[in-house]
């Protein structure tokens, strides 16, 4: 089993919490400033489905995100911890000589920025995770090998999940494991395209466990993908931060 970092600590753990809670959009966020969004696949997506996908892992303290690789002056800087207080972490859409173009954990959803190589550390996963809202299921992929599937249930009403490509930004165990959140939690780096605050929460989306088990098979949260604990629990246990997760359409 892969040994990953889990945040336990109650502060920690109950504002992240709080900020997945919502599953939905933070009012004042990177709508409208970030590159646009495209359904198109990108070479990266392609070789997650053959089977790989490259985790970039920021070095120092914060890192400077470019529109464009090259541009002198930094689009954004972004902080390592990232808010919840995980180390932050990028997915890798291309590599291009010392410049990487990664996924952002930010608005809109899709959105991507460049960064230096020699800012980060590289690691690659050949697992990806792909859930599809319409049959309610989840699937865990290495490679064209299936390792794991199961139930799952997604947003209801007005708070649907959001179609597209994510990845796992944080891991956490919630204070109560017989609560709501389930065993554990899984912070993703998408938001819900209609809430605009829950809970007072940034409104992250989640992939998370649930004590209502009946429950999954169907509509049933604000955004936020549950599994049952079981399945969370292996997740954990097998799950890099940083691994692909796709929500079809």
């Amino acid at each position: 089993m892969r040994q990953i970092k889990v945040h336990t600590g109650a502060v920690l753990a109950a504002g992240l919490i709080a900020g997945l809670a919502g599953c939905g959009s933070s009012s004042g966020g990177d709508s409208g400033n970030g590159p646009p969004k495209t359904d198109r696949p990108t070479a990266a997506a392609a070789r997650q489905r053959q089977g790989g996908a490259e985790i970039a892992t920021v070095r120092g303290s914060r890192i400077a995100v470019h529109k464009q690789k090259g541009d002198g002056a930094a689009w954004k800087t972004l902080s390592s911890p990232n808010e919840m207080g995980a180390t932050r972490v990028f997915l890798v859409d291309v590599r291009d000589g010392g410049w990487l173009k990664v996924l952002l954990p930010i608005r809109p959803n899709g959105s991507t920025g460049w960064v230096k190589a020699s800012d980060v550390t590289l690691s690659s996963t050949t697992r990806r995770v792909e859930i599809d809202p319409k049959a309610f299921s989840f699937t865990v992929f290495d490679g064209d090998k299936v390792l794991r599937t199961g139930k799952v249930a997604t947003g209801e009403g007005g708070t649907p999940t959001p179609p597209g490509r994510f990845y796992f930004t944080e891991l956490v165990r919630p204070p109560d494991p017989d609560g709501a959140y389930g065993a554990y939690a899984f912070g993703l780096s998408g938001f819900s395209p209609t809430l605009k605050t829950f809970a007072g929460g940034p409104g992250q989306l989640a992939v998370h466990g649930t004590n209502k088990a009946s429950a999954l098979g169907g509509k049933a949260s604000h955004g936020c993908v549950r599994v049952s604990n079981d399945d969370i629990t292996w997740m954990a246990e097998n799950l890099a931060i940083g691994t692909p997760v796709v929500v079809t359409k």
